[in-house]
């Protein structure tokens, strides 16, 4: 079948043979360590010759079969010595022999192959094969480049049609991708794909269009189709992999992160996509597809959040601070989740059944199917509740995708034994409160501070660097043996607060603390490329999400983001209305994902690389309006997204390809597949909130925003969903705003005030429960995001502008130095030198009474000196 698939490829072996013969480039004679030519006609000859030697002896091969055409190598070396007799032709007749045998051997290749499975092929012969292909790929002809480029998707597909069971199809998928890849398709790939990004003709011809469908993008959707195969095959890994795949794996991934591609990371073309889509100058781009590949690029080159957090470790050590207390990854797959609040319709019917009579099983009466998820309610009995129930709800992992073991606990409604957890897996903390304590030096000096200023009446204001932390001698020992061990012991030094300390030395002591070396990681090289489009970049993406968004309405001057899946002819019966609705939401849905993961992706390993690098992109989303369109996002029935089912089983690959295809109806799609939630959706909800989380974490302007925005209501119906994670981060926004929320709000909520008690981490100063809003005066609100601006630009500039002019480069003053430096001046400067002379100099009165007195000016600071 692979014969199919590639039979005019076949038919075509004199392509290879004509593209070596008119690609033979012209070599002159004094570069051969041979004696040189007397003169250039003998050198105009051996290039003639050799043209023709290759010609001939290729159509010579094509006339032969394989086993003759390999029995006739000596004779052919044989003519070449006859033909190249001379001494002085002996590396032009070796150059086109060395030419001729790889010809031989790829064209006896492709014959003796024909008509054979891919499956049987030899790896030499596979190899052969994709050297045809990746010939052809150089045609000028675009519907021949798009054969070949949907052959070699073929091959990245893992050859469906000669598979049996899905298990073979994905056993020679990653078998075909890593030869692929070996054999140099990618960057191939990458060349086409820059070609039809500058294609100028197609993006006029898809602007002037009143609407755009899937056959204007046919040839980029199959290039990054092929690109994203090997890029997410390759990145996975297992743990059968040959030795030589893993050493392709990390000169890939060194590959995609480093500025190699016009001298810029492979990220940054697909930005590029992306901002020129929003602009509406190329309209017809994949969107889907593009960010996709963006994502898990990033992905791959960065890490991910696992590894972040091991070189969260790694950089802490570096820089002598202490370990961290927990592992968060940990911590919250050992989180239960919580009942969600009862609503008022809820309670209003839990109270008419207690008076007639009826006893509830459970406290709230309408639940979820959620609910299956965890039976136990935790706030109905705490203090009955045993350690061996931790492990009864194993949540989900960093990432927000679910282990299968997990997602069949939450399919089924029969709760399945769970097997016990490792020793090494359990977690360490106080029953009832899952995180460690921290505090922050800032937070110990204002605690004493206040209690110095509320018990004694006096604070040490300028002298306030003498605390007990830094100066213990400064308070009485029975003080310093009771207080001082409380907070130190828990006393947490971010890796952003040493950055910040170094970055304000640098700033004031430039000339003692020297240049700064800066690490070349992934991250920083993507920053780099990413800074003078960093706010385009981000635009771009939050307009995208808002198209996606299912709370969003249509409008005329918003972008298409269904160019990827609307078909040119529009659907005329009911099955295919359906299926293209299906199709729809579906395509939105993978669009917030990708664009979800690739924001948390970055803000997570720039804020690893440098805070200042986080709060730049965080200061270009939140001028974006970010919060808000989050929040509009939340501003839905949450629980019909995450149990929305806009997949259709039978049509997944590589299921569809291997196994035959039912007869779909109506019913059959309406009842969608048998999973009860939407992962998808789910862990784009995850993401969205702890983006959010990082943007208003002690910032006081925009949880100020939060207020404005009235989010309360929106993330507190957020709190339906029974998912450890998601409820985690739901709090953490609940809690940063409730001193801001009034006494009566609280009190209508202790449900969810002790839900963030028992589940948020807890700090030394928190006055969220009782509403002490003294930290936070508006008027301070734009000073604070003014002030982290002026900062964010001071860094940018010291660290990245090259061609400042900086006061402390060096001066020039010797004289003869400067008159003896040579001047750049144009060609025809000799010509008017005169005319010059006499405009600007003679022309020119000399006031001689400024020049003395400027020269007795610069005599007497010289005597001084």
């Amino acid at each position: 079948m692979f014969g199919n698939a590639l039979r005019t490829d076949i038919k075509l072996p004199i392509f290879p043979c004509l593209t070596l013969i008119f690609s033979f480039k012209w070599i002159p004679a004094n570069k051969f360590p041979s004696e040189s030519l007397q003169n250039s006609s003998q050198h105009i000859f051996q290039f003639d010759v050799s043209k023709l030697f290759c010609l001939f002896f290729g159509f010579r091969a094509l006339m032969c079969s394989d086993t003759e055409f390999c029995s006739r190598q000596p004779e052919a070396s044989q003519q070449c010595s006859t033909v190249f007799n001379d001494g002085k032709a002996v590396t032009v007749g070796a150059i086109c022999m060395g030419v001729y045998r790889s010809l031989c051997v790829c064209l006896c290749v492709c014959v003796s192959a024909k008509g054979r499975r891919w499956v049987e092929l030899s790896t030499e012969e596979q190899r052969a094969y994709i050297m045809r292909l990746l010939d052809a790929l150089e045609v000028t002809d675009r519907d021949k480049r798009l054969k070949v480029a949907r052959a070699i998707l073929y091959l990245a597909q893992g050859v469906f049609d000669e598979c049996d069971t899905e298990t073979d199809v994905l056993h020679w998928s990653r078998h075909n991708v890593f030869l692929l890849y070996d054999m140099g398709i990618f960057t191939a790939l990458l060349e086409l794909l820059s070609m039809e990004i500058d294609n100028n003709q197609a993006c006029s011809s898809a602007v002037r269009k009143p609407a755009i469908s899937l056959a204007d993008s046919t040839e980029l959707r199959v290039l990054l189709s092929i690109m994203y195969l090997i890029v997410e095959t390759i990145r996975v890994e297992m743990e059968d992999d040959r030795p030589e795949w893993r050493t392709a794996r990390e000169a890939f991934k060194t590959e995609l992160g480093s500025p190699l591609y016009n001298s810029e990371p492979f990220a940054l073309l697909l930005f590029t996509m992306v901002t020129k889509f929003c602009s509406m100058s190329a309209p017809h781009f994949p969107m889907k597809k593009v960010l996709l590949l963006l994502w898990k690029t990033l992905l791959f080159t960065l890490g991910g959040f696992e590894d972040v957090q091991e070189m969260k470790v790694g950089v802490r050590a570096r820089l002598s601070l202490p370990p961290l207390p927990e592992d968060s990854i940990k911590v919250v797959r050992s989180m239960r989740a919580a009942s969600p609040p009862a609503s008022a319709m809820e309670l209003i019917e839990q109270q008419q059944q207690q008076k007639r009579g009826r006893r509830s099983r459970r406290p709230l009466v309408k639940q979820d199917s959620l609910d299956t998820y965890n039976e136990r309610d935790p706030f109905k009995n705490d203090d009955a509740r045993d350690e061996e129930d931790d492990g009864d709800d194993v949540d989900s992992g960093i990432e927000g995708e679910v282990d299968p073991l997990d997602r069949d606990v939450i399919i089924q409604p029969t709760p399945l034994p769970l097997l016990p957890r490792p020793p090494s897996e359990r977690v360490s903390f106080p029953k009832g409160l899952p995180w460690a304590p921290k505090v922050r030096e800032k937070d110990i000096e204002h605690f004493l501070e206040a209690s110095r200023n509320k018990f004694i009446g006096f604070t040490l204001g300028k002298f306030r660097s003498l605390t007990l932390t830094k100066s213990p001698s400064s308070a009485p020992t029975i003080i310093h043996a009771s207080f001082l061990p409380l907070p130190t012991q828990h006393k947490y030094i971010s890796i952003a607060e040493v950055q910040i300390k170094r970055e304000e030395e640098l700033q004031q002591c430039p000339m003692t603390m020297g240049e700064e070396h800066v690490q070349e990681t992934p991250a920083e090289a993507l920053y780099v490329g990413m800074l003078p489009s960093l706010s385009q970049y981000v635009i771009a993406l939050l307009k995208l999400l808002l198209a996606a968004a299912p709370t969003s309405k249509a409008k005329t001057d918003s972008i298409n983001i269904l160019a990827d899946v609307l078909p040119e002819e529009m659907p005329i019966t009911v099955l295919q209305s359906m299926k293209l609705g299906i199709d729809v939401n579906r395509h939105k849905e993978i669009i917030v994902k990708a664009i979800s993961a690739l924001l948390l992706l970055l803000l997570k390993h720039f804020k690893l690389n440098h805070i200042y690098q986080f709060e730049y992109v965080s200061q270009h989303l939140v001028f974006a309006n970010c919060i808000p369109l989050i929040l509009k996002f939340f501003n839905q029935n949450i629980m019909s997204y995450i149990s929305a089912k806009n997949s259709i089983c039978v049509l997944d690959f590589p299921h569809c390809a291997v196994h035959e295809m039912p007869e779909l109806t109506a019913e059959s799609l309406e009842a969608g597949d048998s999973n009860q939630f939407c992962w998808r959706n789910l862990f784009s909800c995850i993401n969205l909130l702890r983006i959010l989380n990082k943007l208003t974490k002690w910032k006081h302007s925009r949880t100020m925003m939060l207020v404005v925005f009235k989010s309360a209501p929106i993330l507190k119906r957020a709190l339906k969903v029974k998912q450890a994670m998601m409820q985690l981060y739901v709090l953490k926004l609940l809690k940063i705003q409730t001193k801001y929320l009034g006494r009566q709000w609280r009190k209508s909520n202790m449900k969810t005030m002790s839900a963030i008690y028992q589940k948020v981490r807890h700090r030394l100063n928190d006055d969220w429960a009782y509403g002490n809003d003294i930290d936070a005066r508006p008027w301070d609100f734009q000073a604070e995001e003014c002030a982290l601006r002026e900062s964010i630009e001071k860094f940018n500039t010291r660290r990245y502008d090259r061609n400042q002019n900086s006061e402390f480069a060096p001066v020039d003053n010797c004289l003869q130095s400067v008159l003896g430096q040579r001047v750049e001046l144009p060609e025809d400067f000799h010509y008017s030198y005169e005319m010059w002379l006499e405009r600007e100099v003679f022309s020119q009165p000399v006031q001689w009474e400024d020049a003395c007195s400027h020269a007795d000016c610069i005599f007497h600071v010289n005597s001084c000196l």
